[in-house]
């Protein structure tokens, strides 16, 4: 089952570079086309998913302020934390 949870964690884990941005798109596109998505939150996951598909055309890209937007539009929001390097 997608829900918001399972589609911000995967903007996470994009923003922390454990997956790529082609990576993030394909698994967009295939929940689009596959995925079985939480009812009460079906417009917002399947919104947030479509522009997530798209990100890899040069047109649409996706930005920091994207990702921030469509985190807030799942209910979500960014916080920066800054550490010394080892």
């Amino acid at each position: 089952m997608i829900t918001r949870r399972t589609v911000a964690a995967k903007i996470a884990d994009h923003l922390h570079h454990k997956i790529t941005l082609p990576d993030l798109v394909d698994w967009a596109e295939r929940q689009m086309m596959e995925g079985d998505f939480e009812e009460s939150d079906l417009e917002t996951i399947r919104n947030v998913l479509g522009r997530l598909g798209v990100a890899d055309v040069r047109a649409f890209g996706l930005t920091w302020e994207d990702c921030e937007s469509l985190l807030r539009d799942l209910g979500y929001s960014l916080k920066i934390e800054i550490a010394a390097s080892p």
